[in-house]
């Protein structure tokens, strides 16, 4: 049996992300739309800019087909507008085809110079109801694509879904050692097993802490089956407040205005809604208590309007920062924030908590950004 390992343990430095709601997940009030938190570019650049300001690592950029706006042209919108910021984009496994997203993820990653991540979704394309195994299969196979074109002179892939034997000097991009991270969410085994041989950072949905644990030990005996180790991240709401009775009326508030057969209609409106994933943040929701906490400071009533993470860290904050400090204890390193309205939240966040935290980037970390910017001059037979 291999050793089990898990990577960041001891680690001391986090990764600590916000979120760009160009999903339409933005409001004051769940269920209660306002037209100033639309999805709109307007709206999303400014949260993206000022945490960037703030000194925020990264932002996940989600993908979402019914209700937001297109996640690599916003990310590609965005690119020259950060000054330190890297950006998370969200793709869906095979709606582009694999050279071509091999190309414009090159082409993005050099646009913000090595500041790009991945987040691999393997959920139903537009349109269509596949089995989990099968979008999981497409998933490898354009993971497997994609590698060959960022570190190989060519893609040779036979498999189920792709047939490729063509070179790939279009497609080099900015960072060494791989090209940019990939991170990854998912809960069936087939989404399990695919993290642990392909995918550097496995995210999890908000839990308790010890089935969260439970999951990390799963995951590094994955991993540790192919000989590789995985980061752990953690993708969580946070209301934070200068006092916890602040913060807890703030909670309150976000969901005084919410009717309950809305809150189910905004849920069921996302393509990962039957998910095992959005099932276990419902069991989560089902044990709390009479206020909504599976556990102190984890408060899951944000569940109930929204599809996907439904729980945040409430607090003051100490708290807040104490709870993050547990879950590093147990070798958590990167966590993905949100709020709302996500403007405010971020400023919140980031004047209170923010400023406490020793932080990182785990591309820099793992010698993904070279220090100079590569020698690879466009042009004929040249590498982007």
């Amino acid at each position: 049996m291999p050793k089990i390992q898990i990577r960041s343990e001891k680690l001391d430095r986090l990764e600590i992300s916000w979120f760009a709601p160009i999903c339409d997940g933005d409001d004051q009030y769940l269920g209660a739309r306002d037209p100033r938190f639309k999805s709109s570019w307007a709206n999303t650049s400014a949260i993206a800019r000022r945490a960037d300001q703030l000194g925020f690592n990264n932002m996940l950029c989600p993908s979402s087909y019914q209700v937001g706006q297109d996640t690599l042209t916003f990310a590609a919108g965005l690119a020259l507008q950060l000054q330190q910021m890297s950006l998370l984009a969200a793709i869906r496994c095979g709606e582009i085809h694999p050279p071509m997203l091999a190309r414009t993820l090159a082409t993005l990653d050099h646009m913000l110079e090595g500041r790009l991540t991945i987040n691999i979704i393997s959920s139903n394309l537009p349109g269509l109801d596949e089995p989990s195994d099968a979008r999981y299969r497409r998933s490898r196979e354009v993971i497997e694509i994609l590698k060959q074109a960022w570190t190989k002179d060519e893609i040779n892939f036979k498999g189920e879904y792709y047939n490729l034997h063509l070179g790939t000097a279009p497609v080099v991009p900015y960072q060494q050692n791989g090209g940019p991270l990939l991170y990854f969410g998912g809960y069936s085994p087939a989404g399990l097993d695919l993290c642990a041989e392909h995918c550097d950072v496995y995210l999890m949905w908000p839990d308790t802490e010890e089935k969260i644990k439970a999951h990390m030990l799963e995951m590094s005996k994955r991993a540790a089956t192919y000989g590789r180790t995985v980061d752990f991240g953690l993708r969580v709401h946070v209301i934070v407040r200068e006092s916890q009775s602040e913060a807890h009326q703030a909670a309150e508030m976000l969901m005084s205005k919410l009717d309950a057969a809305k809150g189910v209609d905004i849920k069921n409106r996302a393509q990962d809604a039957k998910s095992l994933g959005v099932a276990l943040q419902n069991e989560l929701r089902d044990t709390a208590d009479s206020d909504g906490y599976a556990e102190p400071h984890l408060w899951t009533r944000i569940g109930e309007a929204r599809s996907g993470c439904g729980a945040a860290i409430v607090g003051d904050p100490d708290q807040v920062l104490a709870k993050i400090r547990r879950y590093q204890k147990m070798g958590i390193r990167s966590f993905i924030f949100s709020g709302y309205p996500h403007l405010d939240a971020c400023d919140w966040f980031g004047k209170l908590v923010l400023p406490h935290l020793n932080v990182t980037k785990l591309a820099v970390e793992q010698g993904r950004i070279p220090t100079q910017v590569p020698n690879t001059p466009l042009g004929a037979g040249n590498r982007f």
